[in-house]
């Protein structure tokens, strides 16, 4: 039997202020499965990616990454699992203005060390998300779309086990979104990465294999 990807464990996540955004999140997902997640805003879909990242610490519950405990783990500890293991597309891109195009795509792999085969593996996916031919340009003159695609190559260029989404077609046109969703589909069947998706949109989800809702009481099928 394979082993999971991912798997949640009674995730509950509280505010400060005492408000819950969700509690009971049980969630497993295998090697090659996509899955999107839908929800009203403020929900805390964002807050559940950060959660599964390492970047935030629920109240109770487990988080497992191919069998290993988060929790388990110092911050150091769950850095080098995200640089390793995971690929993080953000609402707020986090795009580092001082490099060009194909360096920011390349980062996870020269903080892996593999500086060597940076620029090769950056440029194709530069060309898979639209951007061929422009890996030597600076962030400052892309649009918000762009940046989302820069961002896009950037999470897969390293081939993690996990991928997380926020919003990743938020700012992209119809037909480009529908690219980079089957870009998704391919590095799935490609490398076996599991993927997470929270989006709002019903026709992104729709590429997904499941479809859930989170609520401030869990995650429930959704009907698409």
């Amino acid at each position: 039997m394979t082993s999971p990807v991912l798997s949640l464990e009674g995730l509950r996540r509280v505010l400060p202020n005492g408000r819950e955004l969700f509690g009971t999140v049980d969630l497993t997902l295998a090697p090659g499965e996509f899955v999107a997640i839908l929800g009203e805003s403020g929900v805390g879909k964002s807050t559940l990616l950060n959660v599964v990242g390492g970047l935030d610490i629920p109240q109770q519950g487990r988080v497992l990454i191919e069998g290993q405990d988060l929790a388990a783990l110092d911050e150091d500890g769950r850095t080098l699992l995200r640089r390793d293991r995971i690929g993080f597309v953000f609402q707020a891109f986090h795009i580092l203005p001082h490099l060009t195009l194909w360096q920011n795509v390349a980062l996870p792999l020269v903080l892996q060390g593999r500086s060597g085969e940076a620029r090769s593996s950056a440029e194709p996916l530069l060309e898979a998300v639209g951007l061929g031919g422009r890996g030597g340009e600076r962030p400052s003159v892309l649009s918000g779309g762009e940046l989302q695609r820069v961002a896009i190559a950037r999470a897969i260029v390293h081939r993690p086990a996990l991928i997380l989404a926020d919003e990743p077609t938020g700012n992209l046109d119809p037909a480009t979104a529908e690219g980079v969703l089957a870009l998704f589909r391919r590095v799935v069947a490609e490398t076996g990465a599991a993927i997470m998706l929270v989006t709002h949109s019903r026709l992104a989800a729709a590429t997904a294999d499941r479809v859930l809702t989170l609520t401030p009481k869990g995650l429930a099928d959704a009907i698409v």
